[in-house]
């Protein structure tokens, strides 16, 4: 059995077809979709020899449209209201007003920099929403790798087989302690001077961590922290209840609030670079990059 050919209605003839009912006539037409007089007019001799009926009477000004025409422009006007809605929102996306964004940092950038860069981000995108996490490195890597966040911002990362590593910035690391803190008065804290003072470490398994017990070794002090604990947030907390002396990253010193603490540089110096985490061979959306503007801004700052 013979089975009937189905007619394939391409939309752009069905865009030329309801701009001519509009206009009625072919120069006008022609005008609004930016294409040629003699196009305007193949393509609706294309449509009516996929629809098997004519369209439109021609006289010698105007496009007289027929009785079909009216019933067909009836059934697909509402798609022309609804591709307009879709070029609206194209227009939006490529402006990059609207669309959402996945970010995951670790707590040092993810508890400072990061809520700066999110608020001059967002503002003057109220069609943009982000999902955002502050994990621990690993997680942030893990996330990366696998697509589930595009951009991962961490500290001291100096290279990954699963993500591309972006150094940002990079400063080195700071002594904290209350004010009142007879270490205080130097100029310079060296692991010597934490010798005979409370200290509190970083975890030895963190990257951080592993750098200042490095430091620590380089000058021949033994590292012993009273406390240890895994954040530098963690750390400047305890510093500032009078814990202990901590050494921590400067974007963690430079953002906390409501907090007497006396910052002096650590000595040798540990320096760390920000960083941001992309999948390889994937290129940033263009919210993506916009927000990496946003964030190299806040850095700066």
């Amino acid at each position: 059995m013979k089975i009937a050919r189905r007619n394939d209605l391409s939309l752009r003839l069905l865009e030329v077809f309801g701009t001519l009912m509009l206009h009625q006539t072919t120069v006008r037409t022609a005008e609004e979709l930016g294409i040629s007089q003699p196009s305007v007019s193949t393509a609706i001799k294309q449509l009516e020899r996929q629809l098997g009926f004519t369209l439109f009477e021609r006289s010698k000004k105007r496009m007289i449209p027929t009785s079909a025409a009216h019933s067909l422009y009836q059934e697909v006007e509402p798609m022309f209201g609804q591709l307009r809605c879709v070029e609206s929102r194209v227009r939006d996306l490529r402006g990059g007003s609207v669309g959402r964004l996945h970010l995951m940092a670790t707590p040092p950038l993810g508890h400072s920099v990061v809520p700066a860069a999110l608020l001059a981000f967002l503002d003057g995108r109220p069609g943009v929403t982000v999902q955002y996490d502050v994990r621990r490195m690993e997680n942030v890597i893990d996330a990366v790798a696998v697509g589930a966040a595009e951009i991962g911002l961490c500290l001291g990362l100096d290279s990954h087989p699963g993500v591309t590593v972006e150094k940002m910035r990079t400063d080195r690391m700071v002594a904290l302690m209350r004010s009142d803190h007879p270490v205080a008065a130097h100029s310079v804290i060296t692991p010597r001077d934490l010798a005979d003072h409370s200290f509190v470490g970083l975890d030895r398994a963190s990257r951080l961590g592993f750098l200042v017990q490095t430091a620590f070794e380089a000058a021949d002090v033994a590292y012993t922290p009273r406390v240890e604990v895994r954040y530098c947030h963690t750390a400047a907390v305890l510093a500032h209840s009078g814990t202990g002396i901590a050494v921590v990253d400067s974007y963690t010193a430079s953002f906390l609030p409501n907090m007497d603490l006396a910052v002096r540089p650590f000595d040798p110096a540990i320096s760390v670079s920000a960083c941001m985490l992309t999948r390889p061979g994937r290129p940033l959306s263009r919210l993506a990059t916009e927000f990496r503007e946003a964030f190299v801004t806040a850095l700066m700052q």
